[in-house]
């Protein structure tokens, strides 16, 4: 249980802001992206408290699986608070400046960066040596990424000028199915998929196809916000379900005791549990994530 939860705990970061996940997936289909960070925060929430509550509930069960218990008086308690400054001054930093209107999320980041630096420069890990691994590793990420965007955008281009998906949509639509099982099939199609497929890959390549899906839905709820949300809780399912489950090999490499890779993957299986039990409950309260942009803007 305790390396399900840290594989589980690891997928949160691409649903609570920010997220390089709903950056690419806003620039895909033309949605705001602070419209997507704040639409994530409250579904976020709700899903970090799923995962604590299915763990209590857990430990009250099995009292053995709780590991042994770490005690500390109020004196520790207060002295580790400052281990909490770091990432919360970079995430107001990022995110704050986006919502005060001071930069783009694109600036934001720049923003980010420079405090990220700062940081590093107090705690004395600032050198020439990290900053050169650091570089290296923004430019194999960033080159990863832009390769698959544009082959996503170049897919995307060949279908509307093939017309597929104007046809995909018609098609689905002369189904006469109703939107709420429209929403399952979609949600089918990317649990299955998600166990097969890089999640990047997986989100630049569907979503142009899947996206006109759920608008021609008709459904106002269903808009192009809340699908971001949708899609990012199905790639966080993606991310702790095997064989390709990327936060299960993440866990497994750092075991310093070693041991079988089950061992991950059947101790993230309750939360895979609850990550579809959140996804469903925003399929029939789509206001979850709709409430805070709309009271925002």
């Amino acid at each position: 249980m305790f390396l399900g939860s840290v594989a589980a705990g690891g997928t949160l970061g691409i649903l609570i802001p920010p997220s390089i996940a709903l950056v690419i997936y806003g620039l895909l289909t033309d949605t705001s992206v602070p419209e997507l960070y704040l639409a994530g925060i409250v579904p976020g929430m709700v899903l970090a408290f799923l995962f604590s509550l299915l763990i209590v509930s857990i430990c009250r069960y099995r009292h053995d699986w709780g590991g042994r218990r770490i005690t500390s008086n109020w004196r520790e308690k207060w002295k580790s608070l400052p281990d909490l400054l770091p990432p919360i001054i970079l995430f107001l930093g990022v995110v704050g400046s986006i919502y005060t209107g001071i930069a783009t999320p694109t600036e934001a980041a720049a923003i980010g960066v420079m405090i990220s630096l700062g940081i590093a420069a107090y705690f004395k890990s600032l050198s020439i040596q990290m900053l050169i691994e650091a570089f290296e590793a923004t430019m194999r990420t960033t080159a990863m990424i832009m390769i698959i965007i544009f082959a996503a955008l170049f897919l995307n281009f060949v279908l509307g000028v093939l017309g597929i998906t104007r046809e995909i949509v018609g098609f689905i639509n002369g189904i006469g199915l109703s939107p709420i099982l429209t929403i399952y099939i979609i949600v089918l199609v990317y649990v299955i998929m998600g166990m097969f497929m890089e999640t990047v890959a997986m989100l630049l390549t569907t979503v142009p196809i899947v996206f006109p899906i759920v608008i021609g839905l008709g459904v106002p709820e269903y808009n192009g916000v809340w699908f971001g949300i949708l899609v990012t809780l199905l790639m966080e399912t993606a991310l702790i379900t095997p064989p390709i489950g990327i936060n299960l090999y993440v866990v497994q490499s750092i075991r310093k005791r070693g041991g079988s890779f089950n061992d991950v993957a059947l101790g993230a299986l309750p939360f895979v549990l609850a990550i579809l039990g959140m996804i469903v409950i925003l399929i029939h309260f789509p206001k979850i994530a709709l409430w805070l942009p709309e009271i925002f803007y």
